[in-house]
């Protein structure tokens, strides 16, 4: 999953050493309020990853359609969206939201309902938006780790890295712009992760069914490039900083389900 967020750090890393961002700092939307979730929402802002609309405002509250998560984690995986455009196989998605659905199928973050429809205007539920991140993070890589159930393995690896820290919202439920800022922090906050894969792809015709559930362990390492969110106390006081690891992208389609959210 290489890139989850490239100017992760630069930003971070610049704002962070100074000791600025001090957990509790809150963004500069007015309608941002201390029972939101602040630190999420100024990160997002300070990333570039999700920001306010035309008159200044974050709208926290507002549910988070399938197409603006397809935007939040094309902006959080810093891909190069115009050269996406056009590739999309989903005859549902506006011209506007395309190339972000697009990048995201190609590189096996997201999937459609069907093979031409993808809901990009239906709002993402906790389970989508955990898959997404998770397969971001490095989970996900064979067709045998969604199991019999994918919202069960979802919500299983999620709360293992911490995706619902802070969200109080179903699995099946609709995320908020708040709760999308809560999960995407605790995505950057999660350590990466490496597959090893457990048994042998079995070919039946056209069909290939994967081996057992791949084991993920966390991935380390010490390219600057990369890092991850964390805390330490500077001067006595909690203050944000990062730690490096090594970021990967996505693995192509082949390995997982096309008929998953």
């Amino acid at each position: 999953m290489r890139n989850l967020k490239r100017a992760l750090s630069l930003a971070l890393a610049s704002v962070m050493l100074l000791g600025m961002m001090v957990v509790g700092t809150s963004a500069s939307y007015p309608d941002v309020k201390a029972t939101d979730n602040e630190e999420a929402i100024a990160v997002m802002q300070l990333l570039k990853i999700m920001e306010g609309d035309d008159k200044g405002n974050f709208n926290p509250a507002k549910a988070v359609t399938r197409n603006e998560m397809a935007v939040v984690m094309c902006n959080l995986l810093d891909y190069t969206v115009a050269s996406y455009k056009g590739t999309s196989p989903f005859t549902d998605v506006p011209e506007w939201a395309e190339p972000y659905v697009a990048a995201c199928y190609t590189n096996g973050i997201t999937s459609g309902y069907d093979a031409k429809t993808y809901g990009g205007n239906d709002t993402v539920t906790t389970g989508q938006a955990a898959l997404m991140l998770l397969k971001a993070l490095g989970y996900f890589q064979y067709s045998a780790d969604f199991g019999s159930d994918w919202l069960v393995e979802t919500t299983k690896n999620g709360s293992t890295a911490g995706l619902f820290d802070g969200v109080a919202t179903g699995a099946k439920e609709a995320l908020t712009r708040n709760d999308v800022a809560q999960m995407v922090l605790n995505a950057l906050e999660a350590d990466l992760v490496k597959a090893e894969k457990n048994g042998s792809d079995v070919q039946v015709g056209d069909i290939v069914i994967s081996g057992g559930k791949a084991t993920y362990d966390s991935r380390t390492g010490t390219d600057s490039k990369y890092a991850k969110i964390d805390n330490t106390k500077v001067d006595g006081s909690w203050v944000r900083i990062c730690t490096t690891a090594t970021w990967l992208r996505p693995t192509a389609r082949t390995t997982t389900s096309a008929v998953l959210p």
